[in-house]
């Protein structure tokens, strides 16, 4: 999942490439350009294996990450004593953080990719037209894929494992936080591709080029075929704006759930436990919850969550409604644009499906949002009226996420509406090329 960060990027906006700035120096910029060219070289052998060769690589990964788990976690221990001395927060060194059971997952996901068809030469379309030419449109890899992303290492497994699977070559810019796992890493991903024999270039770093480096590689437009972006705002907003390579952008969630007024009590306790306390640092995480005016499971929901250690940020209605007990906050302006990334939950009290609908519409990033109700008007009228990448009904909006759907992983949650939009799985790793068969036809 796209999962903003809210601690300083190693992206800031005032070093990054500007009109009238300096580039970067030029030894560096002729790194990354090589690096780059090795992933060009290394795309066009990936693009023609045929899936047994790809999944035998996943699985090579998969069993390379298992064996070595102790140097991954010794690793990972440095990187997150660095963070805890910096003074990263809790919910970021949970994102930073590997263990046993989270390396074992990574390995499992990627067993679930080599297990899900190839998207690689799927037909999209096609037809024969009158003139007797034969036209397919086929997915295929789009090249060299880029990615700049924050305080994630299992994101590097992430990527490098989709790339792999849609025949691509990837280019990984980890960030400081995470510099030593993510070495270890890309050292024992390279290792177990050379194993089955495809090119080790196919996954490559440039985090030893620093924030430099990064900027080269926002500028590599011909080496680098599309980037993508994932942190905190500020990080996407400075590559979406100074990047030459075209980028897919992934944004933060602030996300909201709609308890309306039919909305059964026990599942929306339920929901929004889930919802706002399984993993509060994540961007599918709900940030804000719109409550009914005649909605009456408020109290036991407000309840619920204050015992999970939620803090409350509520408008004035709700803080009126709230059974004696049940402490919260008064909410403001900026509490509704607020991606917490934490145990704290805006709450504003409507009237009526219409001003949820406007609500979100003023406030949300476009990531998921839900609705909690028993009348199916009312879903249907807000699935068809809330533009989001994910829109769920009675259900956890922690769903959006590429192996929950089924996607065996994701590169990021999309939230914009070219080529992508959502979680991007393999198939969101492709492009498509048009063959066309003749007999000799010349047009008229």
């Amino acid at each position: 999942m796209t999962e903003a960060l809210t601690s300083q990027p190693d992206l800031p906006v005032h070093d990054a490439p500007a009109a009238g700035r300096p580039s970067a120096a030029p030894d560096v910029e002729a790194a990354v350009h090589a690096v780059a060219d090795r992933s060009r070289a290394a795309s066009r052998r990936m693009a023609h294996a045929n899936r047994a060769w790809k999944d035998r690589g996943l699985r090579a990964i998969g069993t390379a990450l298992l064996e070595h788990q102790d140097l991954i976690l010794a690793a990972n221990a440095k990187d997150v004593s660095a963070g805890r001395d910096g003074g990263t927060s809790a919910a970021l060194l949970d994102r930073l953080t590997l263990t046993e059971a989270r390396v074992q997952a990574l390995a499992a996901a990627l067993e679930k990719l080599a297990t899900l068809p190839d998207p690689v030469g799927n037909v999209v379309r096609g037809q024969t037209l009158p003139n007797g030419l034969r036209l397919r449109q086929v997915n295929v890899p789009m090249g060299v894929v880029a990615a700049i992303y924050e305080a994630r290492p299992n994101v590097t497994v992430d990527i490098a494992g989709l790339g792999l699977k849609s025949g691509n070559a990837v280019i990984l810019r980890g960030g400081s936080a995470a510099a030593a796992t993510n070495a270890a890493l890309v050292s024992i991903l390279r290792e177990a591709l050379d194993s089955v024999g495809l090119p080790a270039d196919a996954v490559q770093s440039v985090d030893e080029y620093g924030r430099d480096g990064a900027n080269v590689l926002m500028r590599a437009r011909g080496r680098v075929d599309v980037l993508i972006p994932r942190g905190g705002r500020e990080l996407i907003q400075t590559v979406v704006m100074n990047s030459s390579v075209p980028v897919i952008e992934t944004g933060e969630g602030n996300v909201h759930i709609f308890l309306d007024a039919s909305a059964n009590e026990e599942m929306a306790v339920e929901i929004l436990l889930n919802a706002k306390t399984q993993r509060p640092s994540v961007c599918n995480t709900v940030e804000t919850l719109l409550v009914h005016s005649a909605s009456t499971v408020l109290p036991a929901v407000a309840a619920a969550l204050r015992a999970a250690g939620v803090t409350l940020h509520a408008d004035g209605r709700i803080r009126a409604a709230l059974p004696a007990g049940v402490e919260s906050v008064p909410a403001t302006d900026a509490d509704w644009a607020t991606e917490y990334m934490d145990l704290d939950l805006a709450v504003a009290m409507v009237d009526s499906l219409d001003e949820a609908v406007q609500h979100i519409r003023t406030w949300s990033t476009g990531h998921t949002e839900a609705i909690l109700t028993n009348d199916l008007a009312n879903a249907e009228r807000f699935i068809a009226e809330v533009d989001s990448a994910a829109v769920i009904v009675n259900a956890s909006t922690r769903f959006t996420d590429g192996g929950e759907l089924g996607l065996g992983a994701e590169v990021g949650i999309s939230t914009q509406k070219l080529h992508a939009r959502g979680p991007m799985g393999l198939t969101e790793l492709t492009t498509t090329k048009w063959i066309v068969q003749g007999e000799g036809q010349v047009r008229a």
